[in-house]
């Protein structure tokens, strides 16, 4: 029987496990197959403090996992397949291993919408994004793309319209999905303009953006146009398939948190992008994991558990 399991190993899940680490708690973190979660897919990281030059996200990653092992954090870098709330937790991993533990901390991110597109995973931080507060410092007085027409695509074009020389909306309709107020502030902006029933067939560029093909819906022609970066706006999906009809999710699945970061089931809980819909920052998915570590230390400090 473990004290705590942390599954995910971004910065909320990384962070949760240096706090309970030292705290004595000795936890297991179900790192994943693929482990660091979203900045894993980014280059060059300027906003996460402490960092006087930028740094790759996968060697923030890489640091916060030596520093997570250093203070004695176990990792088994196996996905979870089953997770199972009532009673004792467990969690079963594609090995057939079964651990069960008394507090289980759950931060296992969110995973951006991409479109499937022929050079967008090839180009991701090389021009392509999907976080404008994160990326959009590199593209000022640059060129951009937003694709997407929801308030998650405004809110992008909003925020590059203050870094980038001009802001393209490219939507597959004719008119915008995004709330009324959210639309008008993006139509009445000077920087950003809109290409309506349009769609982005292929991403190019040799190492970094270059352009993209486009194609009318209307017409279906073709045409090229240059651009500096992409941004894919098209949302975010939760990783909480596992946790389905088990925990308390908002309409998006969403794990929505009750009593600080605890969730509807006790001894749960939950930290970082996984419910945080919001800001989807490293900085502030780190303080997530340091709050849910906190908070279940004491959860079991109150039910006898003791470090050591």
């Amino acid at each position: 029987m473990r004290n705590v399991i942390v599954l995910g190993s971004g910065p909320a899940g990384l962070t949760a496990a240096i706090y309970t680490t030292r705290a004595g708690l000795h936890p297991l973190v179900v790192a994943g197959a693929e482990a660091g979660g979203q900045l894993m897919l980014t280059t060059e990281v300027e906003n996460y403090p402490g960092f006087a030059e930028a740094i790759l996200g996968p060697d923030l990653m890489a640091n916060m996992r030596a520093q997570a092992e250093r203070v004695g954090a176990e990792f088994v870098s196996e996905d979870a397949t089953a997770l199972n709330l009532s009673g004792p937790f467990r969690v079963t991993l594609q090995s057939g291993d079964v651990h069960e533990t008394r507090a289980l901390i759950i931060a296992t991110g969110a995973t951006a919408k991409l479109l499937g597109l022929p050079g967008e995973r090839r180009l991701m931080g090389r021009g392509v994004s999907t976080c404008a507060t994160c990326d959009g410092f590199f593209f000022r007085n640059r060129d951009v793309l937003v694709v997407g027409g929801g308030d998650t695509a405004m809110e992008e074009a909003l925020y590059l319209a203050k870094l980038a020389r001009s802001v393209t909306v490219v939507h597959r309709r004719d008119h915008l999905r995004a709330s009324r107020i959210m639309a008008e502030r993006a139509m009445h902006h000077e920087k950003i303009g809109f290409l309506w029933n349009s769609v982005v067939r292929e991403v190019l560029g040799d190492g970094k953006v270059s352009g993209v093909r486009l194609e009318d819906l209307k017409t279906g022609h073709v045409t090229q146009r240059p651009t500096d970066g992409v941004f894919v706006a098209i949302g975010h999906k939760p990783n909480t398939e596992l946790l389905a009809g088990q925990v308390a999710m908002d309409e998006n699945g969403y794990i929505l948190r009750t009593k600080r970061s605890m969730t509807s089931v006790e001894g749960v809980f939950v930290a970082g992008d996984v419910h945080d819909h919001t800001y989807r920052q490293a900085v502030t998915a780190a303080g997530y994991g340091c709050e849910a570590a906190i908070d279940a230390e004491r959860w079991l400090t109150e039910r006898g558990v003791t470090a050591g």
